[in-house]
């Protein structure tokens, strides 16, 4: 009889590259990076390359007792072929010591660094996909950035127009109609306009994803769904004439728009695939009592797959050991089967 024991080389060929941004230098990103990428799991689904600072990782390494000692690329160097062992891509572009804890201007420049070398390895093809350590607003700001978070930054850099936020959460799936805005902003651009395109955009993205034909449905602004008109007009003037014309022009399966107190507990019994979600927090709530610390934050939209973790920078625990790396643990795994599944789904588009 003739052994079928699995072959090493064809399993690391089946594994993708995930470029695993740091995060800002001063939050909680280097160790929960660090703590991820010593797991099995982590490991068996990909071939991790952490995008940072070498010495800083050391150092957290050393003070936190974490694993390191990986192999370093330098900016200038060539990622190897055969990649079998997590490697660190080195920037060297911290200057000066970095204080756990503490937004800065040099931490917000070096985060937004490891993000742009990320997205030039996915464009050259030496990674296939991205998962980010967190970063933050203020520091990035600081850092002379003027973007609200990964999601536009991620956007301005490779010129993508039609994007969104979407969340993955245990049998959840959201995507947000808009993020970090006010409150009465996000209800000023819930527009029908709005409401199409991201319709759409979700439809691509969950076939992309490897559902054939994936069942959306759309959140109410109002409570109730505005009891016909009782509680508000968005739903009938914005959300409805949206949900119909996708239907009927694009043939996309969603339905809506429905009372936003039941439809994510709809979906999460497996009615639909995803929800469109009307504002952040509508979104972020039911995602966080469902999978707090384990939800993955995914960009719909761009060329490649990036996912995120659920949570910021962790100021208040940074350098400490304590932080918990189940979302990152849980965003490189998705990093990794989304660029699968991505692309297996463009080798069937061209093969049509």
């Amino acid at each position: 009889m003739k052994s079928h024991a699995p072959d090493p080389a064809a399993s690391l060929a089946r594994r993708p590259r995930v470029g695993i941004t740091m995060g800002d230098p001063a939050g909680v990103g280097p160790e929960v990076v660090l703590k991820a990428i010593a797991e099995e799991e982590v490991r068996a689904v990909c071939r991790p390359v952490i995008i940072g600072d070498a010495q800083l990782l050391a150092h957290n390494a050393r003070t936190l007792d974490l694993q390191c000692g990986y192999e370093i690329v330098r900016r200038d160097e060539e990622i190897p072929a055969e990649l079998a062992d997590p490697i660190i891509f080195h920037l060297n572009n911290i200057q000066g010591h970095i204080e756990p804890g503490i937004e800065s201007g040099t931490a917000g420049k070096a985060a937004a660094e490891y993000i742009e070398a990320a997205v030039e390895l996915c464009a050259a093809g030496s990674i296939d996909a991205i998962a980010t350590a967190p970063i933050n607003k203020r520091a990035l700001f600081l850092g002379g950035y003027r973007f609200p978070g990964h999601t536009e930054f991620l956007a301005h850099l490779t010129g993508t127009e039609a994007y969104a936020m979407g969340f993955v959460a245990q049998n959840l799936r959201v995507v947000l109609i808009s993020t970090h805005v006010p409150l009465s902003e996000a209800i000023r651009i819930a527009t029908r306009d709005r409401f199409e395109k991201t319709i759409r955009l979700a439809d691509h993205e969950l076939q992309r994803w490897g559902l054939e034909r994936p069942r959306i449905a759309v959140a109410a602004l109002n409570p109730h769904g505005a009891e016909g008109g009782l509680f508000g007009i968005e739903e009938a003037s914005e959300i409805l004439p949206a949900v119909q014309a996708c239907k009927a022009i694009d043939g996309i399966n969603v339905s809506g728009p429905f009372s936003a107190d039941t439809v994510f507990l709809r979906a999460s019994r497996g009615e639909f695939d995803a929800v469109v979600a009307c504002y952040h927090d509508q979104a972020m709530i039911p995602v966080k009592c469902l999978s707090f610390g384990e939800a993955v934050n995914v960009t719909l939209g761009l060329p490649f797959i990036r996912t995120s973790v659920d949570h910021g920078t962790a100021f208040d625990i940074a350098g400490k050991g304590i932080a918990e790396h189940g979302s990152m643990v849980a965003a490189i795994k998705l990093a990794a089967e989304l660029s699968l599944k991505a692309g297996a789904s463009g080798r069937a588009l061209e093969a049509a």
